[in-house]
This record gives C-alpha cells, structure tokens and sequence, in this order.
C-alpha cells in the first residue's frame, strides 16, 4: 500500500465514525486536526485515533489502553486483539459515555 492509499483508506474509515456518532445522537463532540481525531464525551475524557503514515496503520488509545490496527482483507484490525477498528471504536465510545449507544 502507498501512501495515497493508506490516506484514501483511512479519510473513509474517519468519515465513517463521524457518521456512526452523527447517526447514532450520542453526546460525543468529535474534532479533526491534521492526522489526530478526538472524540470527546460528557465527562470530558477522550478517545484519540491517529493515523501512523509511516507504518501505515491506525491507533487508537482511550482508558482501555493504545490498540494499533493495519488493513487487512479490506478491514482495519487490531494488531492486539485482532478486534475490528469499527467495533472497538464503539466499544471504547460505550465505555467512555458510560451508557449503551444505538449505532446504526
């Protein structure tokens, strides 16, 4: 993968957790700025996602610890866990906002 593709990849992964948060009405304000999205909740903790261009992978870190993920077989996964980046981005999101979110 170059780094045109991991940037196309990665602006649609982005774009989908804004989504998700817009569509799912859950108070978590969201920023982007340069190659690091916060997502913040009530309490004022956060959930930062990042992309690591010359590795070519995504990171997340929240309360639960920092979770690399690489695209393989068209999705992003956990180099940890091997969790799927959509999922646990939710996952850290319920736990953040301390309540069940109704993603869509």
């Amino acid at each position: 993968m170059n780094d045109t593709e991991f940037h196309q990849l990665a602006d649609v992964q982005l774009q989908t957790i804004e989504e998700m948060i817009d569509n799912s009405g859950a108070d978590i304000d969201y920023e982007t700025s340069g190659n690091v999205m916060t997502l913040e909740f009530e309490d004022r903790s956060q959930v930062i996602i990042n992309r690591q261009e010359p590795m070519k992978e995504l990171w997340l870190a929240s309360r639960s610890g920092g979770f690399h993920f690489r695209y393989e077989n068209e999705q992003w996964i956990c180099t940890k866990t091997g969790g799927e980046f959509t999922s646990m981005v939710k996952t850290e999101c319920e736990k953040h906002a301390n309540e069940d979110i109704d993603w869509e």
